[in-house]
Formats: structure tokens, C-alpha cells, sequence
């Protein structure tokens, strides 16, 4: 039988000398080391800007509204620094260095709010956040999709309620002459007005905000709810595993990165509860249960003139939110959750 004599190396490698069966000088694996794979080179920026033009193009009005609402309005946070009057302008305005954040760690006022505010975050965190979850789930489990639809919709209407209809419906149904009032007055009994009741506001504001945007809240879990993959499901239970354990087991742990995402990012605003809600209650139960930091920020700037003051207090927000949120995201890495931002 004749020996093939003229290509004795091994087989695939196109690198070896004809006949020898030996690798190329330099490596061991007949490829030399300038060698790269080929199909890997990645496209240069032109390339990629001819490939993706329409896509970029796409995203210039969304780039300009963030460039011109959000980052341009950050050059003004340098009057926190100032004596700031808006009839000499910035440029004119004498420098205070730290004196406005002096102040404010200085004012009980400020501290005051910050209290009500971070108490009212705690409490929504607990009796608000888990809802839409538990909703979401509900509507999850509703087999016919026309009634499904139909209680989404209901849910999502409130949302685009405005907070002046919020208050003035619960007003017409808690308030001192609301319909619970006037049903226990019927009845011989005592009405009852939780509207101006500064013991209770923290429950209202949180009762007012699940009735505004629990029903919101639930789109980003039902998208989460529908990427599970529904063998998991089958596979569960013909093992013999209930409805309850199901969800235990498959349908939470599905869930848990979406909810440690966006409690990550609940935190970040944990000092950012809202304006209007409480601008628009404030008189009815005093500035001691209802002022917060917004709220804060309005009376000390707006109506009294001090700009300054107002912007060295949205920074120590900005400042308070931002390690809230980086704090929050280790703790999340070290639970082995992404977070925010990829673990380096």
C-alpha cells in the first residue's frame, strides 16, 4: 500500500511545511503569532456610522431634549456657590464658597423635611412597592385575555389622573363632608376627616399614590411575567407542585431582577416624593406633617427669592440620591444581581 509522502502533518493545519508534518518556527501550533483569526475584525467608526445612520438619525431629537432639559440645566447648579441675584446674572454674582450648604445643615427646617420625606419613602416602600408586583401577578393568572384587557385598563386609567382630581376625589370621599361622613351621620354616628388629619397623612399620600399608579406600575412586571419560560410551568407541575409553590419557586425568582432593579432606582429617589401631591394638601394638615423636600425647596426659593439657597438643597438631593443608588447596587452584586451597571 503506498504512503501518502507529501502531507504528513496533522490534519487541518494548512501551517505546516509540505512533507514534514512539522510546525511552523515559533509556535507550537504551526500558526504564528502575528496570525488572527479571521471573520473577527470589528468595523471601523465610518463603517459603523454608513451601517447605523438611520438608527443614529432616530435618536437625535431624544438626544437634544436630554442635552437641553437635563445637562445644559446642570451648569446652573454653580449659583449653590454664589450669592446669586438674577438682575446681575451669574457671571456677576459674588462667589460664597460653602455658606448656602452651611445654612442649610444649619436650618431645622431643612431637616424637618428631610425627615418627612425619607418616612414617607420607608412607609411607600413597604405598603406601596410590593402591590403592583402582586398585581401584576393576579392579572397574569387571568385566563380569558378580553377580561384581562379590560381590568388592565381600568388599573392604568387613574395614572393619567391628575393630582388635582386625586385629592378632590378622596376630599369628596374622606373629607369632613365626604360620603363616609355623611353615611356614619345618618347613622347616628360620629363623621369622620381624614382629609385634615395630620396623624394619618402618611397612610392618605400612600393610599392616594397605590389608587394613581399601582395599576401603572404593573406594565414593566407583566413584561417580566411573560419572558418566564412557560415549560417551567408544565414542568412544575407535573412534578406535583401547587399553585402557591409555583409561584415561590418560578414565577418570584423570575421576577427578582426586575424588582431589585427598580427598587435600586426607588432608592436613587428616595428623596424625590413628589411636588404637587403635597403642595396641594399642605394647608389642610400644616407644614409640620406635609412639607417635604420639594415642597422645601418652593417656599424657600421661589417665594422668598433665595435661589442660591434653594440649589445647594437640590444638590445635597442629587448627592444623597446618587450614593443611595451606589450603595444599593453593591449590595445588590453581592447578592449576585446586576443592578444597575455590569460588575467590573
Amino acid at each position: 500500500m503506498l504512503r501518502d509522502t507529501v502531507n504528513t502533518g496533522p490534519a487541518g493545519d494548512l501551517t505546516s511545511p509540505a512533507g514534514t508534518g512539522a510546525p511552523a518556527k515559533g509556535s507550537k501550533t504551526g500558526r504564528k503569532k502575528t496570525d488572527k483569526p479571521t471573520g473577527t475584525a470589528r468595523p471601523s467608526l465610518g463603517a459603523r456610522l454608513r451601517r447605523d445612520w438611520q438608527l443614529l438619525l432616530m435618536t437625535i431629537p431624544a438626544i437634544g431634549l436630554l442635552l437641553v432639559f437635563h445637562y445644559v440645566p446642570l451648569l446652573g447648579n454653580v449659583i449653590a456657590f454664589q450669592d446669586y441675584s438674577p438682575y446681575v446674572g451669574i457671571a456677576e454674582s459674588p462667589w460664597v464658597g460653602l455658606s448656602n450648604f452651611q445654612w442649610l445643615l444649619l436650618d431645622e427646617s431643612f431637616w424637618d423635611a428631610t425627615l418627612n420625606t425619607l418616612s414617607i419613602t420607608v412607609f411607600q416602600l413597604v405598603f406601596y412597592f410590593p402591590i403592583p408586583i402582586m398585581l401584576a401577578i393576579l392579572l397574569d393568572s387571568v385566563v380569558r385575555p378580553r377580561l384581562r384587557l379590560f381590568i388592565q385598563g381600568i388599573v392604568y386609567m387613574p395614572h393619567f389622573f391628575s393630582w388635582v382630581l386625586v385629592v378632590t376625589l378622596f376630599q369628596q370621599m374622606f373629607g369632613g363632608a365626604g360620603l363616609i361622613s355623611q353615611t356614619l351621620r345618618e347613622n347616628g354616628r360620629r363623621g369622620i376627616d381624614i382629609m385634615t388629619d395630620p396623624d394619618t397623612f402618611i397612610a392618605l399620600v400612600t393610599a392616594e399614590t397605590v389608587w394613581k399608579d399601582a395599576g401603572w406600575g404593573t406594565i414593566i412586571f407583566l413584561a417580566a411575567l411573560a419572558a418566564i419560560n412557560q415549560n417551567l410551568y408544565e414542568a412544575a407541575a407535573v412534578d406535583g407542585a401547587g399553585r402557591w409553590r409555583r409561584m415561590w419557586h418560578i414565577t418570584l425568582p423570575g421576577l427578582r431582577p426586575v424588582i431589585i432593579l427598580l427598587l435600586i432606582l426607588r432608592l436613587g429617589e428616595a428623596l424625590n416624593v413628589g411636588f404637587e401631591q403635597f403642595f396641594l394638601q399642605r394647608d389642610a394638615v400644616g407644614r409640620d406633617a406635609a412639607e417635604v423636600l420639594d415642597t422645601f425647596v418652593y417656599w424657600r426659593t421661589l417665594l422668598t427669592g433665595e435661589w442660591s439657597y434653594g440649589a445647594a438643597a437640590g444638590l445635597v438631593k442629587g448627592l444623597v440620591g446618587l450614593i443611595l443608588i451606589l450603595v444599593a447596587n453593591k449590595v445588590a452584586h453581592r447578592f449576585g444581581e446586576q443592578g444597575i451597571y455590569k460588575r467590573s
